[in-house]
């Protein structure tokens, strides 16, 4: 793991908690948390956490994705103040999976909007007024966010510049409507706009469509991205993906995106040709190849 990056809330008295949905997020927050000292009580959502929590934690607590009251209950049981979300949990199962309890219920009969964004910043209001602090959820991760540049042995060529450009502009539209954060494009087309079904399963239907034309992803975070939760995170199930699929670069925020097992994701995407290259906020420029290859890459970096 690298060098621990001590929290900002690390002075605040009282417990860390955290509320883990699918995938190794919640394995590499307990990790960095540990290796500071920190021990945190686990709040397992059902339907989404790993089983293998289990042999992670002696702190841990199972709920069902609609059970608000009984979270709520069992983190000032154990004396939680301070909690982190992390790991994803399928937009699918929020609106058609989900039964909630009587808190649960009535927050979301009172939200303008029943998108994602709306509950689960719901979620976190109510947090707040329990006295529990909804922390950033990088704050553990930090060095998992790349600086803006080219990770990859070979920077995005001028046809993939082209279609990054223009993906660019429409994945920031869709995902400032909370639609989605990522696009697939090919020859300056738009061939597929993520939904509620995730990034893979897009890129997937992407290359169904596409009849064997090379395709670029731009994935970015959300104008005013929370990051206490819904950060976009990148993984080598993505990359395996996407080498399937033909896809032949991938663009990415810096700062913004999380890389899970940042080494190998790399190195798999430099074995499969794939230029991965993380961009500011303001995105890139006309013909942006001029990033050095490998220039912040992770050469001789361990993710954990």
């Amino acid at each position: 793991m690298p060098a621990a990056i001590v929290p900002p809330a690390a002075t605040v008295a009282g417990e860390w908690g955290l509320i883990a949905g699918n995938g190794r997020f919640p394995f590499l927050v307990l990790e960095a948390a540990r290796s500071q000292g920190i021990d945190m009580a686990v709040i397992a959502l059902r339907e989404e956490a790993s089983p293998e929590l289990e042999g992670v934690t002696k702190r841990l607590h199972w709920v069902s994705l609609g059970e608000l009251s009984r979270t709520l209950e069992l983190l000032h049981q154990e004396r939680v103040t301070r909690a982190v979300m992390a790991g994803q949990v399928k937009h699918t199962k929020i609106f058609s999976a989900i039964r909630p309890d009587w808190k649960l219920a009535k927050l979301i009969f009172s939200l303008p909007r029943k998108n994602t964004d709306s509950l689960i910043g719901a979620v976190a209001r109510v947090l707040e007024d329990e006295g529990i602090q909804l922390v950033d959820s990088t704050t553990f991760l930090k060095p998992l966010l790349p600086e803006a540049g080219v990770l990859t042995r070979r920077s995005p060529d001028a046809r993939e510049s082209g279609d990054i450009e223009y993906g660019w502009e429409i994945a920031r539209q869709i995902a400032g409507l909370d639609l989605g954060q990522t696009v697939v494009i090919s020859d300056r087309a738009c061939v597929a706009v993520e939904a509620m079904e995730g990034t893979d399963e897009t890129i997937e239907r992407a290359a169904r469509l596409s009849a064997g034309k090379p395709l670029v992803v731009v994935k970015v975070a959300k104008p005013r991205q929370d990051m206490r939760f819904d950060v976009p995170v990148v993984g080598l199930r993505t990359v395996e993906t996407m080498r399937r699929s033909g896809v032949t670069a991938l663009a990415i925020d810096a700062g913004r995106t999380l890389l899970f097992d940042r080494a190998r994701l790399i190195e798999a995407a430099n074995e499969a040709g794939i230029a991965v290259q993380a961009f500011p906020p303001d995105g890139p420029m006309t013909g942006a190849t001029n990033s050095s290859p490998g220039k912040g890459s992770d050469a001789g970096v361990k993710s954990e």
